[in-house]
């Protein structure tokens, strides 16, 4: 009897664990299909190649969009996670985040998406999210530019509102030292590689006179090149010397590779964010080095990072919904 008492004990047991682990996979599986590849592929097979053929033109017509549309999508990911939120239009009763510090007078292509929002209307109505759009064209501009490619996974819902104030905070400005930067990706989910990875986007786009003052003001140290200085002081030296532009990569601006790391190592980082990569940090600086020396490596953690990224703080269910018109709520 107490033979056989102790067989149905264990018999019990190894039934507990069956269970337990059965529900670990479903939980696993229900994290894993929040966003899913090719979504839709019934609903709207036409989604991707709308939004492509959009940011093809767009970039062909201005070169510095597929920075724009990229930095769309990090903007929008850093506040309250990817929900479109960042493309909401202040109304008298609402005030969204375009006027946020970070994002007044800075972020543009706001017309591109709203072009692909209203051929995917008119194609398949109330189907494709206005983040989704967000994560897709960014991809999009990085392969047009000659970057990596990944599958986009969708299933994003739109946000019902949005966060001036998260804004403000949230999103790492021009001069953040290492740390700083470090904790605004740790803050949303992102980790000290990603950080390094997606830094490497500044290898497209531009940037104004007065994000980058503070470079201008040094005249010796190890981070200075000094050819690269005088460059810019006499750029920024006009009589519209802030709002002037200068290119984050001056070698090979509009095309997205691993320049932006080798101009680092040369003193040539626009932004003091991106000099102190170098400078402030002997970690950062070896991941940089790493980069510079290896582009498929940093193509292949840029794109994992860009994934981990998008399916921050995702809105799914009826948790959001998916706008007709970008810039307002239904």
């Amino acid at each position: 009897m107490a033979k056989c008492s102790v067989l149905l004990f264990l018999c019990l047991v190894m039934v507990s664990i069956n269970v337990a682990n059965t529900m670990n996979e479903t939980c696993v599986d229900d994290i894993s299909i929040v966003l899913q590849i090719d979504l839709y592929k019934n609903s709207c097979p036409e989604a991707e190649s709308i939004i492509y053929s959009w940011v093809e033109n767009a970039v062909s017509q201005d070169s510095r969009m597929a920075a724009s549309l990229l930095r769309l999508h990090f903007h929008d990911c850093f506040v309250n996670g990817c929900d479109g939120s960042v493309l909401l239009d202040d109304t008298e009763d609402f005030t969204g985040e375009k006027t946020a510090l970070p994002n007044l007078n800075s972020l543009r292509g706001f017309e591109v998406i709203d072009a692909i929002k209203s051929e995917l209307e008119s194609v398949c109505p109330q189907t494709v999210s206005c983040a989704d759009i967000l994560a897709t064209a960014a991809r999009d501009s990085v392969v047009i530019s000659g970057g990596p490619s990944w599958e986009v996974e969708m299933g994003r819902k739109d946000s019902l509102g949005a966060s001036k104030e998260a804004a403000t905070n949230n999103i790492p400005g021009p001069n953040s030292t290492v740390p700083m930067l470090v904790a605004k990706f740790q803050n949303v989910g992102l980790s000290f590689n990603d950080m390094i990875a997606l830094s490497g986007a500044h290898t497209l786009g531009m940037a104004r006179c007065s994000t980058f003052s503070s470079r201008l003001q040094g005249s010796n140290g190890p981070d200075i090149n000094l050819d690269f200085l005088q460059n810019l002081q006499q750029l920024c030296s006009q009589t519209d010397g802030n709002s002037r532009l200068a290119r984050l990569d001056l070698v090979s601006p509009a095309t997205f590779d691993n320049q932006y790391y080798i101009n680092l190592l040369s003193g040539e980082g626009l932004l003091p964010s991106d000099q102190a990569l170098v400078t402030d940090d002997y970690q950062t600086r070896q991941l940089v080095l790493s980069y510079a020396e290896d582009p498929l490596a940093f193509f292949e953690d840029f794109k994992n990072s860009m994934l981990k990224m998008g399916s921050l703080g995702v809105l799914t269910g009826t948790d959001g919904q998916i706008r007709g018109n970008c810039r307002v709520v239904n």
